[in-house]
């Protein structure tokens, strides 16, 4: 709702809001009422209620309620944060800051909760505990200083939570918000693993940092009004940085419930981080793709959990297994492929009720991979009596291993495997096989490389902005677990764990939220997109041996539209040197170059705001740290020689000391040319700003859809890194 339009009649616009529900239902009630994230309310209503809303005075615009999903020790170390923790503030500084994790709720008994050493909660904290099933304002402490739950939304589409099976409380029963949350700032904890792989010491990435939990993700999903309503109370609360591990169909920035809430929480200064998403190596399979929100990306760890095929022709194929039991199958034992082991027509997907036990009693069983959870693939051979599983990528997941506490010895292989293995088992009148399950391994060459699911752009919502900003690790994650389910989450797992190694965008954003924290305890006065701006631009695209970043899906070099600005490095961000910064009004006027309507940016910016009919706005405009330039295709075939250029603006912050610093661009290719003016930029002091022009001509169309390249600015002693994506549309 508009609030400068409330008539002057009401005093208070919780009553404007009342009214005019009532105007349109008689029976329906306000299930929330937002006063920071957004101006207005959620409601139930019916289709021709919500029509004749719309038409009500002061209405922006009635959205209908979106359900989005949740996107599901060796990390620290991987990202230099062990060896360098003396490049990082004192931890009283840390402990003035909040993480805020909109999830699926908190376990807070949790060693990683644990507050030994925490000083009083800060003065600035606003929020609170609260108290439910199985949850009291007690669970919370120095550490986990504020736990909150959220489920009208969520009651009104489906009906009561059945509080026998879920707690209608923060209290986490799912296990993936304790993960998220322990994973940004969990504490310290010696000697944790699962089942012994992975052991060492589990940390969060902001260990000294203040966790406020949010729970808004419930069996049957996480509902857009709740979402709001946590971030609402969130920015009240006066939390610091915002993660949110989930995400939904993409939608126009006014329709979209965590752009429209993350737009207000920046504002206040809060920077939010938001998954990617885990629809990749599709194009366009972005989530959280506004600009205000830091989009993180998936890349693997240089560690891995090898368990390896042995087959009775003597050849072994390596897999990977997090199966806890017998360190290896004694013998050799037959081997059957499932699609032969069934009378389904998808039996080789090895679902519910698909194998005759009769043909899989005491052998190993190969499952393809898709449809139903992987482990729940085992769970299924080991109801039928199978004695272990193999299980095989399809094409859809190529090569890339992702590790599984199953149920029962059990491996999974990539693609390429796989199909070696089927051959072995229709060539060979009496196939046999063994599993051997190896441990946990590390220093695991080439890492990171960007994860086969993690969503890559470009953009499906403004081509013009580079998406994801970056990737963080986010496979094979180990970190805190609920007591409420096994670590397979099913429901016929009866194992329980302190920690769990879980893989997905989910795992890869809350890296980057603790890492936000770690920036802003060092540099509180930096806004939210000069701390996105020193992750990106100090990010790395290379390994140490000079090779490009790789793309697990391709086993090629992976592109900004799959690594963003590249992977993130927390020690180097601490000192960027120049970063580019943004104000909440820069992205109004990004929003006026998208041709959004006063209403459609009202209902983002709470506040009127009219774009200036005789200014030119220009997306290239918006001073992102990235460039994403898109040429119109009508200037390729059949242009003859006419060139077409695309100028970007972009202003540069010093916060670093004086110093002077000379652009180099790497070319994307010959077919393109970019020229920068100017191309020294001195800066004598501290907060000083700079600006710059990039020009791209592109004579003619390339052999290629897409080029790529970069555009670095240094003063030998800082590298300010930008990535380049030109496509033609």
């Amino acid at each position: 709702m508009a609030k400068s339009q409330m008539p002057e009649s009401y005093e208070d616009h919780t009553d404007w809001y009342a009214t005019s529900l009532k105007s349109v239902s008689q029976s329906s009630e306000m299930l929330y009422v937002y006063n920071n994230a957004v101006h207005g309310f959620s409601a139930r209503l019916t289709v021709q209620e919500a029509e004749l809303l719309k038409k009500q005075h002061g209405i922006l615009s009635v959205l209908p309620e979106m359900k989005y999903e949740l996107h599901t020790t060796r990390t620290p170390s991987f990202l230099g944060l062990d060896i360098n923790a003396d490049f990082f503030p004192e931890s009283n500084a840390m402990g003035d800051v909040i993480v805020g994790v909109l999830d699926s709720g908190v376990w807070p008994e949790s060693k990683s909760f644990d507050d030994s050493g925490f000083g009083p909660i800060p003065d600035s904290w606003k929020g609170e505990c609260e108290s439910g099933t199985n949850f009291s304002s007690k669970n919370c402490n120095r550490k986990l200083i504020g736990a909150r739950y959220f489920a009208k939304g969520y009651e009104t589409t489906l009906g009561p939570i059945d509080e026998s099976k879920e707690s209608k409380s923060p209290r986490d029963d799912d296990g993936h918000g304790t993960h998220t949350a322990t994973t940004a700032a969990g504490s310290v904890v010696q000697g944790a693993s699962l089942f012994g792989y992975a052991s060492g010491s589990a940390r969060g990435m902001a260990t000294h940092a203040r966790v406020a939990v949010y729970k808004v993700c419930w069996t049957g999903g996480c509902f857009s009004s709740d979402i709001l309503a946590a971030l609402d109370k969130a920015i009240d609360d006066n939390v610091n940085v915002l993660s949110l591990s989930l995400g939904g169909s993409n939608s126009d920035y006014y329709r979209d419930s965590i752009a429209i809430g993350a737009f207000a929480a920046m504002e206040k200064g809060i920077l939010v981080s938001c998954s990617a998403g885990n629809a990749g190596p599709s194009p366009y399979s972005l989530s959280n793709v506004a600009p205000w929100i830091t989009t993180v990306g998936a890349g693997t760890l240089d560690r891995d959990f090898p368990a390896y095929v042995s087959l009775g022709n003597g050849k072994n194929f390596s897999g990977v297994s997090l199966y806890k039991g017998d360190l290896s199958l004694s013998k050799m034992l037959p081997f059957v492929y499932a699609g032969n082991a069934s009378n389904s027509t998808n039996g080789n997907l090895c679902m519910t009720g698909t194998l005759i036990p009769e043909q899989v009693k005491g052998k190993i069983v190969l499952c393809d991979r898709g449809i139903n959870p992987r482990v729940q693939k085992g769970s299924v051979v080991k109801e039928a009596g199978g004695a272990g599983m193999v299980l095989a990528n399809t094409a859809a997941n190529g090569d890339e291993l992702v590790a599984d506490a199953h149920l029962l010895p059990a491996t999974t292989v990539g693609q390429i495997t796989g199909e070696a293995i089927k051959k072995y088992l229709t060539s060979d009148p009496n196939p046999t096989a063994t599993i051997l399950f190896e441990g946990t391994k590390v220093g695991i060459k080439p890492s990171p490389v960007v994860a086969a699911f993690s969503s890559r752009g470009p953009n499906s919502i403004t081509q013009e902005i580079l998406k994801p900003d970056i990737i963080a690790p986010g496979v094979n994650i180990i970190a805190g677990w609920t007591g409420a389910v096994g670590p397979a989450g099913l429901a016929e797992d009866n194992r329980r764990v302190r920690y769990n190694i879980i893989s997905g965008t989910s795992m890869s954003c809350p890296h980057v939220s603790g890492l936000t924290a770690l920036l802003k305890g060092a540099h509180p006065d930096w806004s939210p997109a000069a701390i996105r701006s020193a992750l990106m631009t100090t990010a790395y695209t290379v390994y140490k041996n000079g090779g490009a970043l790789q793309d697990v899906a391709t086993g090629k070099p992976s592109t900004p539209f799959d690594h963003g600005a590249g992977h993130v490095d927390p020690v180097a961000s601490l000192n960027p040197g120049l970063v580019y910064d943004l104000k909440a009004d820069d992205y109004l006027n990004f929003l006026c170059a998208l041709n959004y309507t006063s209403t459609q940016i009202n209902s983002i910016a709470r506040r009127p705001f009219s774009c200036e009919t005789s200014k030119k706005y220009s997306v290239t405009d918006l001073n992102y740290p990235s460039f994403a330039v898109v040429f119109p295709e009508q200037m390729t075939a059949g242009s003859g020689s006419g060139a077409s250029s695309m100028k970007y603006t972009r202003t540069l912050t010093n916060v670093g000391p004086a110093g002077t610093y000379k652009v180099t661009v790497i070319s994307p290719s010959n077919s393109v040319k970019v020229s920068v003016e100017p191309e020294t930029l001195a800066f004598t002091r501290m907060n000083e700003q700079k600006s710059y022009t990039v020009t791209f001509i592109a004579p003619s169309m390339p052999s290629t859809t897409n080029v790529y390249g970069r555009i670095e600015w240094s003063d030998g002693k800082h590298v300010v890194s930008s990535p380049v994506a030109i496509s033609w549309t």
